[in-house]
């Protein structure tokens, strides 16, 4: 879930090759924080492999608003700040924390599961706390695919009712949809279905083979391409922002384009896209579990510390595993000579999930960087 605003963050300089360089050193956009692992779906690609159960071994309530209160100490306007799980929802403390974070002056944003717990009047409380937006998962266009992934009957249903009842709640909203081999045949049909919703923002989320997710398929890279071609072209005619996540290559796809369009390179970095440029998974994003470790970002399982031994600040800034990810020099195969590598940098979830190894290269992109095409014709 991205914020629509431009980024203090960053520290900017000129690349060797292109476009400006985005590194988020000091804080990060964005931190999400999974609450809980307890939820009431059974989703088939569950990075968490959620369960119904609270884990004991969860932040107490007091550790979650001292948690709180040092995600404020980035300073300045503070990173956004998306309430995950499992289900947060799950959690009895939930609105407590909630209305903390409000008093403090943290911006938030709420992911829920589309269950019989998220109310309308869970929604209206979730304005009238603060809340910014809201994003629900929907993963197929109907009730059958949908019911399919998420493992529990009706779950399709209340989802589509809960994002109409959020946007006439007066929430921001944004739908998250899961790319699979089994699913992306669906994507035009889903983007008909998310068309009547109304959202903000609709995002689609490639694959990577983590927890239950493992059991699924990845897109081939050259459908990969194709899809992300296909959502430039829709871009022009959607009235709504459309986004991926762990797939950082659109926007080289978008920035190509633009360019082939004589779009300046300016306009293009006013555009949703080109501001989230040089964003990944370490680098502007933190993810922080349920009881209190601290990773580059929910896909990535590399442990940078712990919020109950030391503070989230000097995590992000001085961790190796966060500064690593932020030097793109370090990066191996085509994402390390790669142009469009400071912008891009390749899905850094991906690569572990691969090989083990958080810097190599990102397989669901098919892109041949300049060099790489000229090395394998044995010019260089």
């Amino acid at each position: 879930m991205m914020p629509a605003t431009n980024h203090p963050n960053e520290s900017k300089s000129v690349g060797e090759n292109g476009p400006n360089r985005y590194v988020f050193s000091q804080a990060p956009i964005l931190i999400y924080w999974e609450m809980t692992r307890a939820c009431d779906l059974a989703c088939r690609h569950c990075r968490a492999e959620a369960h119904a159960q609270r884990d004991p071994q969860e932040l107490s309530t007091a550790e979650a608003k001292r948690l709180m209160e040092r995600m404020r100490a980035f300073g300045g306007r503070g990173p956004h700040v998306v309430l995950t799980g499992g289900d947060p929802l799950k959690r009895p403390d939930f609105f407590a924390l909630l209305e903390h974070g409000a008093r403090i002056g943290l911006h938030m944003s709420v992911a829920p599961s589309g269950t019989n717990a998220l109310t309308r009047e869970v929604l209206r409380r979730f304005k009238t706390t603060g809340v910014e937006s809201i994003s629900l998962s929907l993963d197929g266009p109907t009730s059958e695919k949908h019911d399919g992934f998420r493992g529990v009957p009706g779950c399709f249903v209340r989802t589509v009712e809960a994002a109409r009842e959020a946007r006439e709640e007066g929430l921001g909203l944004q739908i998250n949809t899961l790319v699979t081999a089994e699913t992306e045949a669906d994507l035009p049909s889903m983007h008909r279905l998310v068309c009547g919703l109304s959202p903000m923002r609709w995002s689609l989320f490639f694959l990577i083979q983590v927890g239950r997710g493992q059991g699924l398929r990845e897109v081939a890279a050259d459908r990969c391409e194709e899809i992300l071609h296909w959502l430039y072209d829709i871009s022009k005619e959607t009235p709504f922002t459309l986004a991926t996540t762990e797939a950082p290559h659109f926007r080289r796809v978008v920035l190509t384009r633009m360019r082939e369009e004589e779009i300046a390179l300016a306009k293009v970095r006013e555009t949703p896209v080109g501001r989230g440029f040089g964003i990944r998974d370490g680098n502007g994003i933190m993810f922080i579990s349920h009881t209190g470790d601290v990773c580059p970002a929910g896909f990535l399982p590399l442990v940078a510390g712990n919020v109950r031994a030391a503070d989230i600040v000097n995590i992000y800034r001085d961790a190796e595993v966060f500064k690593n990810l932020r030097e793109t020099s370090g990066f191996k195969g085509r994402c390390g000579i790669c142009e469009f590598r400071e912008i891009c940098g390749g899905s850094r979830a991906r690569a572990y999930a691969a090989c083990g190894d958080s810097l190599a290269d990102d397989r669901a992109c098919s892109y041949r960087p300049r060099k790489y095409a000229a090395h394998l014709a044995g010019e260089a």
